[in-house]
């Protein structure tokens, strides 16, 4: 096999393969064998066909496109490799030569395949870089603040005969209607005024409002057959309620706690409250050090890569190719395609390999945060081709981490922050394990409390850039003829 490539632009080429006949010979004989298994040909035992009957009852056009069908992703594969070509996405296959379908045998196999591929990016020198974090330290207002969180998980709610006010607990129905017509009513809704978490409008509506009474207002839906609507909201308020909490002393450090004293807790809650803190630094390391490397690296986009992401994305929200989504997402599809190529390259970089049980433990993870049940995602995961899109993720994952160790970190009040327990260390100086932040920031929480439940993603995230997928060629010849038997 010959191949050759031409750069047609930076982020696309075209990989032009030439087969000899004697190459192809294997994949020629198979399809007569597999052809002459299905046919039934008078006086002929079925699959004892001979070759000269194939051609003259099925063709032999037939079979050299069975051939060439079937070679053809491999060829393609290893015309890449021996090129050193980076392909992304599918090629646009286009077979210009085929072996004689008439005659003696012989002749050539010829097909080009052009195909996006990863641009070139340099990885600028990170010696000398300093990335600055926020500080960890803990003040004894933040220690206050866990433990009134706290508290509040063991408060108890109280009826009061006052108007409501921000903080109060309250209980509500509400009506919408939208041009007269209702298209949601609820009874009974448990809500915090001052939340913001429901409708917008919803809180100074309630502001002042006492038990009994209700009140009109208007407001833009945000979800469902109405989104972007506006309606008129009735909210009736029947009750509110204030929390009490309990005092914060040694009784309430038993019954909250594994602990004897309230002192105790207090240090407790310090020590969660700086361990936080600091997986949050390695959170903003992580942003940071994107953030740099977005800003020192140029290199143009594949744009048939974008076109092809934002076609799916279209795809997903059931709107046709030239809906004029497309053009508002872009930006967003751009940026997310450049962060996978830079850290692809970045991986490349610093030859980051993924171990098997570093991949089991991040499909665990996963699996957790969908939802799922940890076997039956992988299954599925490995029966729709994704492990290769999670070793490609959890890859650009480490990457960062250990690019990390190639910059200085400081706090904001200028001192070195070690994140060595989060990035690992490289393999000269110790064992190399990575344990990398990579979610948001950690938010605050009073201890034993329960994790917030996240919605499933439909599935999980698509790398843009991923392996090439086998080529669907054009077909090589006419399609095989029907059943010698039915001529």
């Amino acid at each position: 096999m010959k191949s050759a490539v031409e750069n047609l632009d930076p982020t696309r080429v075209k990989v032009t393969v030439e087969v000899p006949f004697e190459e192809l010979k294997p994949a020629v004989d198979a399809a007569y064998r597999e052809i002459a298994a299905q046919v039934n040909v008078p006086g002929f035992r079925r699959g004892k066909v001979p070759a000269r009957i194939i051609d003259q009852r099925v063709g032999r056009g037939a079979v050299i496109e069975q051939a060439v069908n079937s070679v053809l992703p491999n060829l393609y594969r290893d015309a890449l490799i021996a090129n050193d070509v980076k392909a992304l996405g599918n090629p646009d296959v286009d077979v210009t030569e085929v072996p004689a379908v008439t005659g003696p045998l012989g002749g050539q196999l010829v097909f080009t395949a052009e195909v996006d591929v990863q641009p070139e990016i340099e990885i600028p020198d990170l010696s000398g870089v300093v990335l600055q974090v926020a500080d960890a330290e803990v003040t004894e207002d933040d220690v206050e603040e866990r433990l009134t969180s706290l508290r509040e998980r063991f408060g108890t709610l109280t009826g009061v005969t006052r108007a409501a006010a921000e903080d109060d607990f309250v209980v509500v129905d509400l009506r919408a209607t939208v041009d007269d017509e209702e298209v949601e009513s609820v009874s009974g809704i448990s809500y915090q005024v001052g939340a913001g978490n429901m409708i917008d409008g919803l809180d100074e509506a309630l502001t002042g409002m006492s038990a009994g009474e209700d009140k009109t207002f208007t407001t833009r839906l945000v979800a469902g057959e109405h989104a972007d609507k506006d309606a008129e909201v009735v909210v009736t308020l029947t009750e509110v309620k204030v929390r009490d909490l309990p005092e914060a002393d040694d009784d309430f450090a038993q019954l909250a706690s594994e602990f004897d004293t309230v002192d105790e807790l207090r240090e407790d809650l310090r020590a969660q409250v700086v361990s936080d803190r600091t997986a949050n630094q390695a959170v903003e390391a992580r942003e940071a050090l994107l953030v740099h490397l977005r800003e020192n690296t140029e290199f143009p986009l594949p744009q048939g890569i974008v076109a092809s992401e934002i076609r799916a994305h279209l795809e997903r929200e059931g709107k046709a190719e030239d809906d004029p989504h497309g053009e508002e997402i872009r930006e967003e599809t751009e940026q997310a395609l450049r962060d996978q190529l830079l850290l692809d390259v970045l991986a490349q970089h610093f030859d980051v390999q993924v171990e098997q049980d570093e991949l089991l433990q991040y499909l665990f993870t996963t699996a957790q945060r969908y939802g799922m049940d940890p076997t039956e995602f992988i299954t599925s995961a490995d029966q729709n081709g994704q492990i290769p899109l999670f070793v490609a993720e959890l890859a650009r994952n480490k990457s960062l981490a250990v690019a990390l160790r190639k910059v200085t970190v400081q706090d904001a009040s200028g001192r070195e922050v070690d994140l060595t327990a989060f990035i690992g260390q490289d393999a000269e100086e110790g064992e190399d394990s990575v344990e990398v932040a990579t979610e948001e920031p950690v938010v605050d929480q009073p201890v034993a409390d329960e994790p917030a439940a996240e919605e499933p993603a439909e599935e999980p995230a698509q790398p843009a850039a991923e392996e090439p997928a086998a080529p669907a060629p054009k077909k090589a010849t006419r399609k095989r003829k029907k059943d010698a038997e039915s001529e």
